[in-house]
């Protein structure tokens, strides 16, 4: 029984907020996964569910609008009961999209250009009949109807009004109740931490992490998802909703995973991508031509983010079916599952491993016989799907409810030598059966499964370049300066708490931090302020360039494994580059203390400090004298500004709309990249401190790190 707060509605513990009326539940939201909070209630998940005006948290990367999992638990589960949801026009027109995409796949198919041999290929499906077989329900409007808000913000459901109120609260009328609900909906996403690591994750040869052992239905574990590592990088496979904060809290730095498979537009598997993509660095994303597409659809729907701003926020490499697809040294054959969408599984070697991962996928004999016989499979597709490679060394295969997912009992008749081979996901603990040779997926970087392999050639050196990428201020050095770096590199081991700099003492070497994290106390210009430096952050450069004594103390808050170099030969690492001259200007533009305004900044806190160096890298100081316009409304303009101090007014058809001071963002960053004119006038007092972001700068950096392009797009009014 859901028991209602004194206001008449209860919040619910993901998001959202549930009203008890005469007609059932109504639920205001729905952010991801909070089927979980109520498909246990009496009264089952709501049929009903009221969006608020903001239904996309684009800084976040969360809809608070996942539809698909309620209504398929109200079709399959309840009986054929259909999902009403109460919205404005514009709302179902972006909603019949996204859920078109994720209920009835995609409507135009072009699969014989992702097929290396087109048509011809061994296994090329014909996927329109799959996806009709799996489909008890012919159209979308069997299983949704949209109830949309009049003139007058009113919506009429049985004998419920619900009223939008100018406010942007709802208003529930239930013959004499009268409830009011907040309009806005906030999100708390749950997921089990599993154990917190005592000294930062190091990245294996290779590896296996699970980030969900479960499926959607299932109230008391995380979503199906997990990490692939080779060579010391990541690979997310259809990340859960929050996987990156839950890597932070696991003490993984999210930096290590540089690409993304995505298999399949279900909310299960794509609601975490589109996080990941605004997170610190550009990542890739491998997927298939039709994959990828029904992902813009949705993504570009529910944000109403134009579709060239969203693809220029990652690189997407596209992935040909019978040609392998290298990532970081692994070599990965990509095809397509048996499911209601279409949805790619892989498999991979890398040395003398090989893994394959079914993805969501109808993995049955009997059905497949049954399906080949009614005309849904081509001969050559029917083959591939009967000829599963049981000789893998390492097996990830879903197992779920029947008929869209594999029965567990056909995995646990496998021969025994078989299923010790197989670790099984999307399936709750609880429907596990007792009495095989079966291994369930166990979440945590603690149970992160380490294969055994033999180590390529040259791997000390491939671990070192691979650093040696990863740090901004040597992008673009040629390979003869990769060389130099393998030749003048030591390493050098520090334990939690040792110092490594002591501060007023003289500048011997630069530090690259290859794992672990750095703190620095009694900073110049802060002696009270706390730095902290992880993996792939450099530091001892200041004091080498400008031949001055060392800043600050700087101790290392877990075990540290530093690269360093001696100072003659990091200046002769460096000679020839602008790097001499850029480091110059980092520590110069850090007396002003860039650190304090940018991680106090309402919009530039979150950045992390490697997004913060990189920005310091770019950013210059200047002061108004006297009263000056900065960027006038109706035209181009070529710099943005971040306000040290001071006040910037912000006006609209000249009206005051709001002042802006230490640390706001002066400018639009679409309109600055995209070369538009402003919808503003930006008007700076006299002595106000600024520091200018060029154009062309503000473009390289964004590309680097798109999750700040969101954070950057200011609301004025």
């Amino acid at each position: 029984m859901v028991s209602s707060e004194p206001n008449g509605f209860t919040a619910l513990p993901r998001g959202g907020y549930l009203v008890d009326t005469s007609e059932g539940y109504i639920q205001i939201g729905s952010p991801p996964e909070t089927i979980k909070d109520t498909m246990g209630l009496e009264k089952k998940t709501p049929l009903v569910f009221v969006l608020p005006n903001k239904f996309f948290h684009v800084e976040k990367g969360i809809s608070i609008a996942e539809l698909e999992f309620p209504i398929y638990f109200n079709f399959f589960f309840r009986g054929g009961k259909k999902t009403f949801i109460v919205c404005s026009p514009e709302q179902k027109e972006q909603l019949t999209i996204v859920l078109g995409e994720s209920l009835m796949g995609p409507q135009e198919l072009n699969l014989a250009s992702e097929f290396i041999d087109g048509t011809e290929s061994f296994g090329f499906p014909d996927i329109k009949a799959e996806m009709a077989h799996f489909r008890s329900y012919k159209t979308m409007e069997e299983v949704v109807e949209f109830v949309l808000f009049d003139e007058n913000h009113k919506a009429k459901f049985g004998k419920i009004t619900i009223e939008q109120l100018p406010s942007n609260e709802f208003l529930i009328v239930d013959g004499e109740k009268h409830i009011k609900t907040p309009g806005e909906v906030d999100f708390h996403v749950k997921y089990d931490i599993g154990k917190r690591l005592e000294e930062p994750f190091q990245p294996p040869l290779i590896g296996i992490t699970c980030l969900g052992p479960s499926h959607g239905f299932d109230p008391t574990d995380n979503t199906s998802g997990f990490i692939i590592w080779l060579n010391g990088q990541g690979i997310m496979v259809d990340p859960p909703v929050n996987s990156t904060e839950w890597l932070r809290e696991s003490n993984v730095n999210p930096k290590f995973i540089n690409s993304i498979i995505l298999t399949h537009c279900h909310a299960d598997h794509d609601a975490g991508t589109f996080q990941k993509i605004l997170e610190e660095s550009k990542i890739t994303i491998y997927a298939t031509a039709t994959v990828m597409e029904s992902f813009l659809k949705k993504y570009c729907s529910l944000t109403k983010i134009p579709r060239r701003e969203i693809t220029d926020l990652f690189d997407f490499i596209p992935v040909v079916i019978g040609r392998p697809t290298i990532i970081n040294g692994g070599e990965f054959y990509f095809h397509y599952a048996l499911h209601s969408i279409p949805s790619v599984g892989f498999e991979f070697f890398f040395q003398d491993q090989s893994f394959y991962y079914t993805s969501d996928h109808l993995n049955d004999p009997d059905a497949l016989d049954e399906m080949y016989k009614k005309g849904v499979f081509p001969e050559t597709r029917y083959q591939f799907l009967k000829d599963f490679p049981w000789d893998r060394k390492i097996i990830y295969h879903e197992a779920g409810v029947p008929p869209l997912h594999t029965k567990i009992s056909y995995l646990a008749s496998l021969p025994e030598e078989v299923q010790k081979r197989i670790t099984v996901y999307h399936i709750a603990a609880k429907d596990m059966p007792e009495g095989n040779h079966l291994t369930l997926a166990k979440f945590g970087i603690e149970n992160t499964l380490y294969p055994e392999i033999t180590p390529p050639k040259h791997q000390e050196a491939f671990q070192l370049l691979e650093i040696l990428s990863q740090i901004d201020i040597f992008s673009g050095f040629p390979i003869e300066k990769a060389k130099e770096f393998l030749q003048i590199v030591k390493e050098e081991k520090f334990r939690r708490g040792e110092q490594i700099i002591k501060k007023g003492t003289h500048g011997d070497r630069f530090f690259i931090i290859a794992s672990g994290n750095v703190r620095f106390e009694g900073l110049s210009g802060d002696p009270t302020a706390v730095k902290r430096y992880g993996t792939y952050e450099y530091f001892g450069e200041a004091s080498l360039i400008l031949d001055t004594a060392r800043q600050a103390d700087v101790y290392a808050e877990t075990d540290v494994l530093a690269l360093t170099i001696e100072k003659t030969r990091f200046f002769q690492f460096i000679r020839g580059s602008k790097l001499h001259e850029n480091l110059t200007k980092l520590n110069s533009i850090r007396e002003t203390n860039t650190w304090k305004t940018l991680t106090e900044s309402q919009t530039f806190r979150g950045l992390t400090s490697y997004q913060v160096t990189q920005l310091e890298l770019i950013l210059k100081l200047e002061t108004v004298k006297k009263e000056a316009a900065l960027i006038e409304e109706g035209q181009t303009f070529h710099n943005a500004f971040i306000v040290r101090s001071g006040t910037v007014v912000v006006m609209q058809n000249h009206k005051t709309i709001r002042e802006l001071g230490a640390g706001d963002f002066v400018g639009e960053i679409y309109s600055l990249t995209k070369n538009l004119p402003s919808n503003f006038s930006f008007v700076a007092w006299p002595g106000t401190e600024l520091y200018v972001l060029s154009e062309e700068d503000a473009i390289q950096y964004i590309k680097k790190n798109p999750g700040v392009y969101m954070k950057l797009n200011t609301v004025y009014n």
